[in-house]
């Protein structure tokens, strides 16, 4: 499959205001799943595409206030940065024991770092996964959570979790692996192809290893739909900073979602400051002001 350039968005914010709306949710049953996407009327920003970036002072009086928040307002169109993240309680895989997960009890508490791949059992997909797992205490350390995120069934995580990864396998993971069947969640993070088939080189794939514990109904060819490499950041306030956006081919780097992720936290923690090309913790910032970013260039 060809590959597509990809597509990355980050906002630098110190205090988010977007608000969701607070739908209930309704009590799931066994392998059930609801995804809660804002209102219109819940999305704050621009809704003139064309314009990227917003500079909103705190007070009235702009030229007097010396401490600035630069802060994106996405549309309530795509990109999804800036505002606040889709809603979703799901079923999901974690300590080989079936769980819910709910989004918006991450909300006020912890960031997380919500991932889509296409499909279990596959090849790009297990070093990612696995991946993250192994650098998970570095995300824990800086108060972070990490979910990934599949059309498959909690029947086939369970099924590639509890299958060595010498043999293309799992393992046991650090974090949830959370089954969206009715691709309900995908849908909302725009990361679903809706006319991509399942072909029947990966389901007999899916057969081989998983034998009778595959969940077939969400195996079958014929059914169609998958996810593209997407992966958000999702601040405290449940608010979406980041997202990369891969092919199918294309594997994502840890190293630069946890990079990304610490520079956010930085300019969230100095509102006055934003973070150049590369920043890691450490390195110097810069002032988002003609005078004092001549700081940061005549230092570099």
């Amino acid at each position: 499959m060809a590959c597509s350039v990809t597509s990355t968005y980050l906002l630098y914010s110190s205090n988010p205001r977007a608000s969701a709306s607070a739908a209930a949710i309704p009590k799931l049953s066994s392998f059930s799943q609801s995804t809660i996407v804002p209102s219109s009327s819940s999305f704050n920003g621009l809704r003139n595409c064309n314009t990227l970036v917003s500079r909103i002072p705190h007070s009235n009086s702009s030229r007097t206030n010396k401490s600035r928040s630069f802060v994106v307002r996405a549309s309530n169109e795509v990109p999804l940065v800036g505002n606040k993240a889709p809603d979703f309680e799901a079923e999901a895989v974690f300590d080989q024991e079936f769980i819910k997960v709910k989004l918006s009890e991450y909300i006020g508490k912890k960031y997380v770092i919500l991932f889509f791949y296409p499909l279990d059992f596959t090849f790009v997909c297990p070093t990612e996964i696995t991946a993250f797992s192994d650098r998970y205490e570095e995300f824990k350390n800086v108060n972070t959570e990490i979910l990934g995120v599949s059309i498959d069934s909690v029947f086939s995580h369970l099924a590639w979790v509890q299958t060595d990864r010498k043999t293309g396998g799992l393992g046991d993971l650090n974090y949830p692996l959370i089954s969206d069947v009715t691709k309900s969640i995908s849908k909302s993070y725009n990361v679903l192809i809706p006319d991509q088939a399942l072909r029947k080189t990966t389901f007999n794939f899916a057969l081989k290893f998983v034998k009778s514990m595959v969940d077939v109904a969400f195996c079958d060819e014929n059914r169609l739909g998958i996810a593209l490499r997407g992966l958000f950041i999702i601040d405290e306030q449940g608010v979406i900073q980041h997202s990369t956006i891969n092919n199918l081919a294309i594997g994502r780097s840890v190293d630069e979602t946890l990079r990304t992720l610490q520079a956010l936290q930085y300019v969230q923690e100095n509102p006055d400051e934003v973070c150049p090309a590369g920043w890691k913790p450490g390195d110097k910032s810069m002032k988002p002001d003609p005078k004092g970013s001549k700081e940061y260039f005549a230092s570099i």
